[in-house]
């Protein structure tokens, strides 16, 4: 028998963004074969997560996914989701109510910036740094710095480490500014894995005395924002495709831009402005390898007219849910679908 720390982790009530809350629990258990199933419902005080009133404040966690924690002895990290005492999902909790579906596949790049007292990181303390061009992919410490590159290495060996299906990291278009994708098969597995993954690169960034801005926009001027595109490809679209369905589901991705857009994030229209590759917020197109369209159409969908393959929404934002993104997007494909079945 050994200790088990499990640190549980769930977003709390704070609007238009939800933040990551965690605590740890300790218990006795055989690490070598502890699992999801031996991790229990946990209360907390809601009052301070703006999740309950401070005369009924009782809320639930409840273990949805358990990660191994590298950075501790004999630890696991447990995704959870809020509930109220009587067992049913809070009003908070995206996660409880998302469509779901293990054959949508799903890939996000997550955009952020590292700050350090109030700028991004490697930025002179007045003015700016030279414009954005050299910066995404770069090498060198003019473009990067001197601890990004520890930070996002760290961060990809401890989300691995976890299990988790991260694909890769790059430095970003502006300086400062990096990115990492995520891979998961299924709308809740894939955001799961998101969130973890955000917990992890925030708990690590308090060594380095950094903070993760996750924000579109953090300043105004000529510089690309931060997004979260959303790479999807359901069953159908990878086993059978095709120009016809491929146009209808084009149809309703214009259809329904309101919904899109206000499930992708808040301050989207800071970002989404027609500029810097991106669509206008209030557009919608789609273009063969258009980084400045909605959906972004990679060349090997359309080699052979076979339309097969993945797509590329642009439009979500980096501070965006990943639960509320890519339940919308599985909703608009599911509809139009549902004639091919």
């Amino acid at each position: 028998m050994a200790r088990i720390k499990l640190e549980y982790i769930w977003l709390d009530g704070y609007e238009p963004v939800q933040n990551l809350r965690s605590k740890t629990k300790v218990v006795d258990g055989d690490y070598s074969s502890f699992g999801l199933e031996d991790c229990e419902m946990w209360g907390f005080d809601g009052s301070s997560t703006l999740q309950a009133d401070g005369s009924s404040s009782d809320c639930m966690l409840k273990p949805v996914a358990i990660y191994p924690d590298a950075t501790r002895e004999n630890a696991f990290l447990v995704m959870s989701e809020v509930m109220l005492p009587d067992g049913t999902p809070h009003p908070s909790n995206h996660r409880a109510t998302i469509l779901d579906d293990e054959g949508f596949w799903v890939g996000l790049e997550q955009e952020y910036f590292l700050y350090k007292e109030g700028r991004p990181l490697g930025w002179p303390a007045v003015g700016y740094p030279e414009p954005q061009g050299e910066y995404y992919t770069g090498v060198g410490f003019s473009n990067v710095g001197d601890i990004a590159r520890d930070i996002v290495e760290e961060h990809l060996d401890l989300c691995i480490a976890a299990g988790i299906n991260h694909e890769g990291i790059n430095a970003e278009v502006a300086k400062g500014q990096w990115e990492f994708q995520i891979f998961g098969k299924g709308s809740k597995r894939a955001a799961d894995q998101m969130h973890v993954a955000r917990y992890i690169l925030q708990r690590l960034c308090e060594q380095y005395g950094v903070d993760v801005e996750y924000h579109c926009k953090p300043f105004t001027g000529d510089w690309n924002g931060s997004g979260m595109h959303c790479n999807f490809s359901s069953t159908h679209m990878r086993e059978t495709g095709g120009k016809d369905y491929f146009l209808k589901l084009m149809d309703a991705f214009e259809k329904y831009v309101a919904e899109h857009i206000e499930a992708y994030g808040p301050d989207n229209h800071l970002r989404l402005t027609g500029l810097h590759e991106t669509q206008a917020i209030d557009k919608f197109s789609w273009g063969v390898a258009d980084r400045g369209a909605s959906i972004r159409v990679p060349h090997a969908f359309v080699k052979d007219d076979a339309y097969q393959g993945y797509l590329e929404d642009r439009r979500p934002n980096s501070q965006g849910c990943p639960y509320q993104i890519v339940s919308r997007v599985l909703k608009t494909v599911a509809e139009v679908e549902a004639e091919y079945k």
